[in-house]
């Protein structure tokens, strides 16, 4: 298969997904097979020497190995199993002030020189067009470095049929209890990424991911109506081990609802929580529409960071840059530069790190040969910073980059991405009972569901899983129909608590698209249970007019 060739996974909740196939099918032994260290660095020699006598001024060279193995099954049965590889090599230069890029997957000396020698000719016809030559932040080489994902178990060695089995115990215990259809995936990801530039680096970084996402739903027979809710696990930076499940990583949500998990997850225990929950699904009370408090858990909250802040502070957005993909950000840099704009209450602090142990952006070294950090995004609840890679930096008076740049692929050139941006824990200890307490009239939310936002990032509205009336600093009933409307900045203020640390935990995307080309990337979001006061709460169920 072509890099750009989909396999079509459906029967998600949020409807069909396109998952990126990335490369070939091969045999499930290949995964195994080791890429030499020693034979990359030769590759990249090549391609920078070559790049340097056709009038490169700068160059990156990004030799990629990208595994990837995806099962999904629906009910007791197996549907699909696919191993893919691909490999090759992405050249990345500056030549009269203006990027140029080509890649090859031909992986012998002639085949990086002849596209390292193809990147410095775009370069040079793309300056024709610049109107300021390009203004990178220094960055000191790292020298020969490697890093690698903390992993116990690696998912390539573990048996197929082992992973298949689990998968379908999954189902079997959401079927047994309720759910009349159960599909669940397994994706598993092996990064392989070797960087060198004339800055002097030679970076290896061995990268995985992991992912179990599952949906159980339940029919009403006699009339139809079904409903659906899907699993609570999260997508990590690490191997196999998160699924064998530990039981001090387990803990009762607020009311003690529904099973949470924080750093391994018990798919079994989720999936027959699932069916029961997706059954009381159908006969739960529909939502009064008004204004409530929202309790929300991680589970939930990470995709309302996701769009509300980790999108609108992308510097290239701000700039316009994604405006005909994606749209542009109302987080301008007007309000940046005023120092005062309160973006959140007080309670809002919200950072940038792509060092987050398990956390999906985490790797030691961005796709610039930027050694990663930590930063602060918001602080107090104002708009201090926004995420900036190499070429940006300049425009918001940084002496370096932020370490933010990212690739999908060798194939692909890299840009500014989303790292890792969560919601730091409140300083006071607080946990989810205890939040409840305060509350007279609110609603409890626990997982992601169905969202839209504008192309600014400003008004949205969210779904969610599970949601439970609050009532007199008590959880009574669960409820259904559930979506909340605001704006960010409005959201973002009503802000009124937060629990404590011993309650973080991140949640994240497995498939954030952006560019033009689209390139799909991934991101974690942490946070800690949190309220939000007065948001105005609509039926979807009912008919508007």
């Amino acid at each position: 298969m072509e890099r750009r060739a989909f396999l079509n996974i459906s029967g998600l909740a949020l409807g069909t997904m396109l998952l990126p196939a990335y490369g070939r099918a091969i045999a499930a032994e290949e995964l195994l097979k080791p890429a030499d260290t020693a034979f990359k660095k030769m590759l990249a020699d090549t391609a920078m020497t070559a790049a340097t006598q056709a009038g490169a001024s700068y160059c990156d060279v990004r030799v990629g190995r990208y595994l990837n193995q995806f099962l999904t099954t629906r009910d007791l049965n197996v549907e699909n199993i696919v191993n893919t590889e691909s490999a090759g090599v992405g050249v990345r230069v500056i030549a009269h002030g203006a990027y140029g890029f080509a890649a090859t997957s031909d992986v012998s000396p002639d085949g990086v020189a002849a596209a390292a020698r193809q990147a410095v000719a775009i370069a040079k016809a793309n300056s024709r067009l610049q109107s300021a030559p390009l203004q990178l932040a220094p960055v000191v080489g790292a020298g020969t470095v490697s890093w690698a994902t903390p992993y116990k178990k690696d998912w390539r060695a573990v048996p197929i049929k082992e992973k298949a089995e689990l998968l379908i115990a999954g189902n079997k215990a959401g079927l047994d209890a309720g759910a009349s259809f159960m599909q669940s995936l397994l994706f598993q990801v092996n990064q392989q990424k070797y960087f060198a530039s004339t800055d002097g680096s030679y970076i290896d970084q061995d990268v995985h991911r992991l992912w179990v996402p599952f949906t159980a739903t339940a029919v009403d027979k006699n009339t139809g109506k079904f409903r659906s809710r899907s699993g609570l696990s999260s997508p990590v930076g690490m191997g196999y081990e998160y699924l064998d499940a530990r039981k001090e990583d387990k803990f009762q949500a607020a009311g003690g609802v529904t099973t949470l998990y924080r750093n391994s997850y018990d798919l079994i225990e989720d999936a027959r929580n699932a069916g029961k929950q997706a059954r009381a699904k159908l006969t739960a009370k529909s939502v009064e529409p008004g204004k409530y408090d929202l309790v929300l858990s991680p589970e939930h909250l990470w995709l309302t960071i996701h769009e509300s802040v980790g999108h609108p502070t992308e510097l290239d957005r701000v700039l316009g840059y994604e405006a005909n993909y994606a749209g542009t950000s109302f987080a301008t840099l007007d309000k940046w530069q005023s120092k005062k704009f309160k973006y959140g209450s007080d309670l809002v602090n919200i950072v940038a790190d792509k060092t987050t142990p398990g956390s999906l952006g985490a790797v030691a070294y961005d796709d610039e040969g930027v050694k990663c950090k930590r930063w602060d995004i918001i602080k107090d609840g104002v708009l201090v910073n926004y995420q900036a890679t190499r070429d940006q930096a300049h425009i918001i008076g940084e002496k370096e980059s932020h370490g933010c740049s990212y690739a999908d692929s060798w194939s692909s050139v890299q840009f500014q991405r989303m790292p890792n941006v969560s919601l730091q824990a409140g300083k006071k200890q607080l946990t989810p009972d205890e939040m409840v307490k305060d509350v007279k009239k609110g609603i409890y939310i626990v997982g992601d569901g169905s969202f839209s936002i504008d192309q600014q990032r400003y008004n949205f509205q969210f779904g969610g899983q599970l949601f439970y009336e609050i009532k007199d600093g008590k959880i009574t009933q669960p409820l259904e129909d559930v979506a909340y409307q605001s704006n960010t900045q409005e959201f973002w203020n009503a802000c009124s608590a937060l629990c404590d640390e011993r309650d973080w935990r991140m949640g994240g995307s497995f498939f954030d698209g952006k560019g033009q080309p689209s390139q799909v990337s991934i991101v974690s979001h942490g946070a800690s249970t949190t309220r939000f006061n007065g948001i105005n709460v609509i039926n979807t169920a009912r008919k508007i007019g």
